[in-house]
Formats: C-alpha cells, structure tokens, sequence
C-alpha cells in the first residue's frame, strides 16, 4: 500500500499534509471510467494519484523502457493492466488514448485508469480526439497556503511564502529555491519544451521566460515582446501557448459583461507560482521583497494564485477576470458568478488607505454589485458601511465563500 510522503512524526504522533483535491479526484473516479489529472511538473500529481488509489499499479511513461513497449504494442501494454493502472505522463505515448477508447467502452467499471501529464494541450488534444465524454478531469497545481500551512515549523511570512511558493519539493522537503528552480527551468526548457514543439532556438524561448517574469501583472503584448525577442508576432503567440500549456503561465482575461463603457480586452499575465517568478526575477531571498518593484505584481500574483486553486482543488475551472476601461479605472480580480459577480482590489501593503477602495467604489456605481473585498498584506478583517469588506491575505478559510 502506498504511504502519503508528506508526513512527519511528532510526539509520537503521526501527521500528514491531505491535498485539498483528495476528496474531489475520488468522486469523479466513481463518475467517469478514467481520469485526466494534469498541473505543472513537480506539483505532486503522481503523489496524489497514488495516495488516493494505492491498490493500482503504477506505471511512468518517463521510463524510456515503459515507453517503448507502450509505444510498440499498445495494445498488448494495456491489456497487461486488466485492473487498470495510474499512467504517469500520459501524453508521451499519444496512441495511448485511441486504444483507451475501446477499453474504456468494453467495461463499466469506474475509475479504472487515472492518466496524469503535465502538458495540458497534448492531453486535451488526445482526450478531445478519444475519450470524450469517457474521461473526468481534475488540474493540481503546487500547494496553497493552507496546506502549507499543516507543515511544521514552516515559516508563514507574506514574503517567504511568495518567494518560495508552492512547490511540494521547496515548501516540505526543504530544498533551497535558490538551487531548485534554476534546475527546474533547466529540465523544463530542455525536456519538456521539445515535446510540444520542435524550437530550434531554445535560447530564444527561454528569454522569452524571463521577459514574462518582469511582466508579472501587466497587459500581455505579443508585438513588444516579439521586438525584444527578435521574432516575429506569430512565434511569440505559439511559445506563450506553450508556456500556458505547460503550467507555467497563466492569462487572466478581461470580464466586460454588460458594460457601455469601453473596455481594455487584452489578457493580463501571470506565472502559476510565484516562487518560478521571483527565481527569473533574480531575487535570491524573502528580504529582497521588502524594497523590490516587482512586489506588488507578485502579492497580486500570489493571491490570484490562491484563488485559482480554490477553484481548481473543488474541480472546477478558473472563473477570474480583471476589469479596466481605456480612463484607467481598474479591478485587479472580477470573480463572475454568473448571476452575480464580485469585485476584489488587491494590495500589498499592510495598512488600510483610503486609497485601496477607489477602484471598487467606482465599480460600485457602475454595476448592479455590491459585494467587494480588499484584500492585503495586513492581519486585521474590517467590514465597511458601504459594502467592501477587507481581509487579510492569509485567510483562506473566507476564499472558499468569495469562489
């Protein structure tokens, strides 16, 4: 039976950090036949699948020997797996999935494949082609903050935990970031990037990366990063889907539901962790933070993040997007619920100025919403007469009822 690995002993106690998406890829594996878990590499997808479902086999599709003998007898590799089995990197063998088809629609039996990968376009594009309707789907992203929270003796500073954000490797086992993310980009730029597309210039790409990092926060501009990177518009439009694919960034579009207004409709960019940001950023410890012009961008970052995992860990989809019009008024995160939608102002610093409620007000009186938070670097909760109530950044607990 497989152990969870994030665990620890005190007092003669035995402890452990439970994903808050556990609960949620058990319920869809007793709904769907098979299910796609994908996130960014390293994020603890394989630990998750195999503490939820020890009793099924294991099987890396990043052993070369594995994958060859998925890849020269498919079908003979899946029918070694007659209680099916979780696949570790599903997407290195696309055959993989028209096979699972017939599988998967000769036997009723639910939860019998769970599929992980962390290239999502090749796993939506093979899923989308094969398995259709078959196949639930679940993104894990590095851990939130109250998960890390579980953690013993974890330091839990605002500036500590953007700088290292989430990753199981960093925040648990305590590898220093300073050496783990330049590894990480390494492997990602030389491994994992060639397997979505063949670029010739990889120096190009990861330039680009960096490029992405001192825009954390800001308007993604194809036709400004395509002059910076000597290449033209259409190169850097695939490498930025590339970058999304593989969970490394993330676009926040713009919510211009119902407005007269105009409207800015370009998408904003943010990294999927903040620790990866602040490793391209060259910051190299918690204290940089404090005076770097970067900080607001990755408080902002940070929280969207949290609120994006909120969303994910129930397994749902992002339903985030910003609000600006071409005057300059700005909403950092619109919540759309549909029916109603919730406004949130974004702010680093730990005092509450009048400042922080400009944006929110003046949505207010251009919108039927009233809810609307700040949320900031603070540590005190205040609830104002006019409807926008301010928390601090750490209660996770009041962003499971805001998503």
């Amino acid at each position: 039976m497989a152990k969870n690995p994030y665990f620890w002993e005190s007092n003669s106690q035995l402890y452990m950090i439970v994903r808050n998406a556990e609960s949620i890829l058990r319920k869809l594996a007793v709904q769907f036949k098979a299910i796609a878990l994908t996130g960014p590499r390293q994020s603890g997808k394989s630990t998750l699948a195999r503490t939820a479902f020890p009793e099924k086999t294991y099987i890396s599709l990043e052993n070369p020997d594995i994958r060859e003998s998925a890849l020269n007898d498919t079908r003979g590799f899946l029918n070694s797996l007659p209680n099916g089995a979780i696949i570790d990197e599903a997407q290195r063998v696309p055959e993989l999935f028209s096979y699972l088809q017939q599988v998967l629609d000769e036997s009723n039996e639910k939860g019998r494949f769970i599929l992980t990968g962390s290239n999502n376009f090749l796993m939506l594009e093979n899923i989308s082609q094969s398995l259709a309707g078959r196949i639930g789907y679940l993104e894990l992203l590095p851990f939130s903050y109250n998960e890390i929270q579980k953690i013993p003796d974890r330091d839990l500073h605002l500036n500590q935990m953007i700088f290292s954000g989430g990753y199981p490797a960093i925040t648990f086992d305590g590898v220093s970031p300073e050496f783990w993310f330049p590894s990480y980009i390494r492997t990602y730029i030389e491994r994992d990037v060639r397997q979505v597309k063949n670029i010739t210039n990889l120096n190009l790409f990861q330039k680009l990366l960096y490029l992405c990092a001192a825009r954390t926060g800001q308007q993604l501009n194809l036709n400004n990063l395509a002059i910076e990177c000597g290449v033209d518009h259409k190169t850097i439009g695939a490498w930025i889907g590339i970058l999304q694919a593989s969970y490394v960034i993330h676009l926040l579009p713009p919510f211009y539901n119902n407005f007269s207004k105009r409207i800015i409709k370009s998408p904003k960019l943010y990294f999927y962790d903040t620790g990866l940001a602040c490793a391209l950023l060259g910051i190299t410890s918690p204290e940089q933070l404090n005076m770097h012009s970067s900080r607001g961008a990755l408080f902002e970052n940070y929280i969207i993040n949290e609120l994006i995992k909120t969303r994910f860990n129930k397994g749902l989809r992002s339903n985030l997007f910003y609000w600006r019009d071409v005057s300059g008024h700005e909403i950092d995160v619109v919540v759309d619920h549909g029916s109603s939608a919730i406004g949130i102002e974004l702010k680093s610093g730990m005092t509450v100025v009048p400042d922080f409620f400009k944006g929110l007000t003046f949505w207010q009186s251009l919108t039927k919403y009233e809810k609307c938070y700040v949320i900031y670097g603070g540590e005190e909760i205040q609830k104002r007469s006019n409807g926008i109530e301010v928390i601090p950044w750490n209660k996770s607990e009041i962003f499971e009822n805001i998503m």
